[in-house]
């Protein structure tokens, strides 16, 4: 297992296990947050995964008596991690999300088109058509960054982002896909709507999506949308 452990303020640190965004990687984190979870050593207070890295937050009164606590942290977690390479993980859950494609609830399905001069079900199809996997949890709550969106389709985030994105739209930014849980200012390109609630705030975990998920998109009607959202007449 090859790292860098960088300093992130006087209480944090990053260890960075790559530069480039792989699968492999992505299972890396999961084996140690998997075992933080389970064993996570008393100076931790939170851990934070992304693509790439491991943002640790400590508690600095753990070691008081260090002339560097941030070169005992080191230390601690050059012992640790070697010991984690074989921790296994759950399987990889295979999570299907309905999309109502284009319209209103997909302003700018259009745009993206356009640009790759495709037919709007074109996008559609090779949106769905894809093999996706939740690298990440954030910027806002249960909101995922979603790997494996075709280069057929990727398209830049909006100059100017918008002040209000409605919740549980599905957008594109760049070779990313995502879905607002809730109402938010965005800047991705809106493709379309999906009637599942990813925010789960009475729930013990409050986030559908978790890192390690595999993704389908599928395609519904206006019909199908309402009616799973219990708007139906």
């Amino acid at each position: 297992m090859t790292y860098t452990i960088e300093p992130l303020g006087d209480q944090a640190v990053i260890i960075e296990f790559s530069n480039e965004i792989s699968l492999n990687t992505q299972k890396q984190i999961q084996r140690i947050t998997a075992y933080l979870d389970r064993e996570a050593p008393s100076w931790l207070i939170e851990y934070i995964p992304a693509y790439t890295t491991l943002s640790l937050f400590y508690s600095i009164k753990q070691f008081s008596a260090s002339p560097s606590p941030f070169q005992t942290v080191c230390n601690e977690i050059n012992k640790l991690l070697p010991n984690i390479q074989d921790e296994e993980i759950l399987p990889n859950r295979l999570v299907k999300i309905p999309v109502l494609y284009g319209g209103k609830y997909g302003p700018d399905l259009s745009h993206i088109a356009t640009l790759h001069n495709l037919g709007e079900e074109e996008v559609i199809a090779i949106h769905t058509g894809g093999e996706y996997l939740v690298h990440m949890i954030g910027f806002s709550p249960g909101f995922p960054f979603i790997g494996g969106l075709s280069e057929k389709i990727a398209t830049p985030r909006k100059l100017t982002p918008h002040l209000s994105i409605p919740g549980r739209s599905v957008g594109i930014a760049g070779k990313q896909t995502g879905i607002y849980p809730i109402e938010t200012p965005g800047g991705w390109q809106i493709i379309g709507r999906t009637p599942v609630d990813l925010f789960l705030p009475n729930e013990e975990i409050p986030s559908l999506l978790r890192p390690g998920d595999q993704l389908q998109f599928y395609q519904i009607s206006e019909e199908e949308y309402k009616h799973l959202r219990g708007e139906a007449t």
